[in-house]
């Protein structure tokens, strides 16, 4: 009571608690049955997520996916019989699918990610409240990958950069006679990176890299360590600085072909 004047009731003393959010339900794949015990225990011992189902194989993650629906499906990369890359796509069109597993060489990291994969954590390099969050993420599009798989997916980026940087530019075809002065020019363009040629930055050089590779803002975020919204930043000042207005146009030119 206020002043003598009653308090009016509160409308929402008798509405029910908020229930909790019901935990992720996962599906572990998995050679190796030590992996998938402990994979089990770990996030079915948390209230966020829960295991409904661990197989052994490909086929049994298929299998597994069909019958409960996940979340989320775990997926090592080498198993017997159908491997993880090889039920991958097919897994995908059921629920999002984090590699989870020992092997980070290139060309499977690539492979994984074309496929359709929304993370790669590689064993040894995260935490369990990382993995979760990883989990959690990918749920509503947002990619992870541990370093050592963002260093694969990143390599031949940085070797073709490399070689480009390296690479002798075309002499033109009056370069008989050449003056000194002329020829002082074309041994300044030598060995003059792309990233120099359009005044990029180290970091916007490494973006337009992933760019012109097909990722999407997601994914470079992903592998670059920061947020989307960085990302986008980035790819704005990109755009100018190339002239360019869609990512088509941006690529075209930073690879040289427009």
């Amino acid at each position: 009571m206020r002043g003598g004047t009653p308090m009016p009731a509160n409308p929402f003393e008798n509405l029910p608690p908020t229930a909790p959010a019901a935990p992720l339900r996962i599906v572990v794949a998995d050679d190796n049955p030590v992996v998938r015990a402990g994979l089990s225990v770990l996030l079915t011992g948390r209230q966020d997520t829960t295991v409904v189902a661990e197989a052994a194989d490909g086929r049994e993650a298929y299998e597994a996916a069909l019958a409960h629906r996940p979340d989320v499906v775990l997926l090592d990369v080498r198993m017997p019989g159908v491997d993880g890359l090889s039920a991958l796509p097919h897994l995908v069109r059921l629920a999002p699918v984090m590699m989870l597993t020992y092997s980070h060489e290139t060309e499977i990291v690539q492979e994984a990610v074309r496929l359709g994969a929304g993370g790669y954590l590689v064993h040894g390099e995260f935490t369990v409240d990382q993995l979760v969050t990883a989990i959690r993420d990918i749920t509503v599009g947002r990619p992870h990958l541990t370093p050592a798989a963002a260093g694969a997916l990143m390599a031949p980026l940085r070797h073709r950069s490399h070689a480009t940087a390296h690479a002798e530019p075309e002499l033109p075809h009056n370069s008989r006679g050449t003056s000194p002065q002329n020829l002082s020019q074309l041994q300044s363009i030598v060995g003059h990176s792309l990233r120099s040629r359009f005044q990029l930055s180290t970091r916007e050089a490494e973006i337009m890299d992933l760019v012109a590779s097909g990722l999407n803002n997601q994914q470079i975020a992903a592998v670059c360590f920061i947020s989307e919204k960085t990302v986008k930043n980035h790819i704005n000042r990109i755009f100018a600085k190339l002239h360019s207005t869609s990512r088509a146009q941006a690529a075209a030119k930073w690879l040289g072909v427009a």
